[in-house]
């Protein structure tokens, strides 16, 4: 099996983007081989069915814990949040948290004073995370560093008896996505993606209305991440070792598909009754962030190692065809001087939905309906979730609790997690490949034509875990 695998990542090129030597990564890597095309499918065939399921994830619940007891690693811009959401969980306890900068770690600890927890720091040492996954007495690693990392550490985690958590994505290589799958197998840890858009109000209620046949059979979906970040990526601040910036140096394809393409695929049960078939994605060049290099280039010389960078195009656009006929448009842009969108779009053969541009919509058939219509509607299927009337994000960290406590699966899967995660290293092949159609492997093994949808919107079996209010729990972040 390692030699298919290790066949299938020379061909394809993917190695060059894998977690050995970041070479891609650091710009200085080969570029991804472009030839023999036609057997890339092949060989992604095999490595698909050299793999045996070893225990089968889905709808898997863990045994009960009373105290969730929980390791952080990576203290930038999510890891403070995550952490402070927690703090206010009930049965939670925050155990240790690892950050590589020694002043992050202590100003991020002191964020905690006046609560009951006081984490171990862990920091200095490029290599302290493991140390972190290595205490017997955690239950729960959450990773929010830059996404290189986050396959690594996430299977270092679960083979150190750790449930995982991580931030987007959750693997950068096909190679990644079948080492977390075969890892939360053999382990029987979960590996959770945290993909919070899930838990938009618009997003829950339309997998609401889409499971009480609101929409009839859906056939199609459209999602996105569209949102301007040109100035955070090239903020020396913003983003640790300008990770972000490298990015967009480096790949190509939808390297951000998780959260318009989440929420999508539990409306269409993905993995869960049907699964992803293949794709193909087309890129526009880059119109923008080489020449905004060169421009901050040419007055601050921080800036030179990234002015002759061939960064990725303006926006990827890819489709996705499912087993079951179904077609999903998935776009990515974070360059263009565009609002906010995840789009959202939902159509089926008795209605439709779709969020952006705001106000959302709904349809029957005949035109969107009107605001008080809608209000109608949404009050009929809004699901017991979303009344609890909390943002996104804090609405995941009580899920993902609330699961752990009461043993009960997670909203999210390891599945999720590689079928999701894989978008991005397909979608860079197709892109830089006219285009040609690159198969989706099922991470499954086959048992998504029996797996159940196990995301509790309605809170049936779940949501007894309490939790301290805040006025920003509110906020859609």
């Amino acid at each position: 099996m390692k030699s298919k695998r290790r066949d299938f990542l020379k061909v394809t090129g993917l190695a060059g983007l894998g977690l050995a030597g970041g070479n891609l990564l650091k710009g200085s890597g080969p570029e991804p081989c472009y030839e023999n095309k036609p057997e890339l499918n092949v060989l992604s065939k095999q490595l698909e069915k050299s793999h045996v399921q070893r225990f089968n994830m889905s709808g898997f619940a863990a045994p009960k814990l009373d105290i969730v007891r929980v390791g952080i690693i990576g203290l930038g811009n999510r890891g403070p949040n995550h952490m402070l959401r927690l703090s206010r969980i009930e049965g939670v306890k925050i155990k240790a948290i690892c950050e590589l900068r020694p002043e992050r770690a202590a100003e991020v600890k002191k964020m905690l004073d006046g609560t009951d927890h006081n984490p171990e720091v862990y920091t200095g040492d490029p290599e302290a995370w493991k140390k972190l996954c290595e205490r017997e007495d955690l239950d729960l690693v959450i990773i929010t560093t830059p996404w290189e990392q986050h396959a690594t550490q996430a299977v270092y985690a679960m083979n150190h008896g750790k449930h995982a958590a991580t931030e987007v994505v959750a693997a950068s290589t096909v190679e990644e996505c079948w080492q977390i799958v075969e890892t939360s197998e053999r382990t029987r840890k979960h590996c959770m993606m945290m993909s919070n858009y899930h838990y938009n109000f618009f997003q829950l209620l339309t997998l609401n209305m889409a499971r009480k046949g609101f929409f009839g059979d859906v056939v199609h979906g459209e999602c996105a991440y569209i949102d301007n970040k040109m100035k955070n990526n090239f903020s020396k601040t913003m983003y640790w070792d300008m990770w972000w910036l490298k990015m967009y140096a480096n790949y190509k394809g939808n390297i951000y598909p998780v959260h318009g393409l989440g929420p999508v695929s539990s409306i269409m049960n993905i993995n869960r009754g049907d699964k992803f078939d293949f794709l193909v994605s087309v890129e526009c060049n880059d119109f923008q962030m080489q020449q905004r290099a060169k421009e901050l280039a040419a007055t601050d010389d921080f800036y030179k190692q990234f002015a002759d960078k061939e960064y990725r195009g303006n926006i990827n656009t890819s489709i996705i065809r499912t087993t079951n006929g179904r077609t999903i448009m998935l776009q990515h842009d974070a360059t263009s001087p565009t609002p906010h969108t995840v789009i959202h779009g939902i159509y089926g053969t008795k209605g439709s939905a779709l969020e952006y541009p705001l106000p959302p919509r709904l349809s029957k058939g005949d035109g969107w309906v009107s605001p008080e219509e809608y209000k109608t509607i949404a009050e009929e299927y809004t699901p017991e979730i979303a009344k609890r009337n909390l943002g996104n994000d804090i609405l995941l960290s009580w899920r993902l609790i609330d699961c752990l406590r009461n043993g009960f699966p997670l909203d999210q899967d390891v599945y999720d997690a590689a079928s999701w995660s894989s978008i991005l290293p397909l979608s860079f092949w197709s892109a830089k490949n006219h285009s040609n159609p690159i198969d989706i492997p099922d991470f499954t093994a086959g048992s998504y034509k029996v797996n159940k949808p196990n995301m509790d919107i309605n809170l049936e079996r779940t949501g007894n875990t309490g939790i301290k209010l805040e006025k920003t729990d509110k906020l859609v972040s």
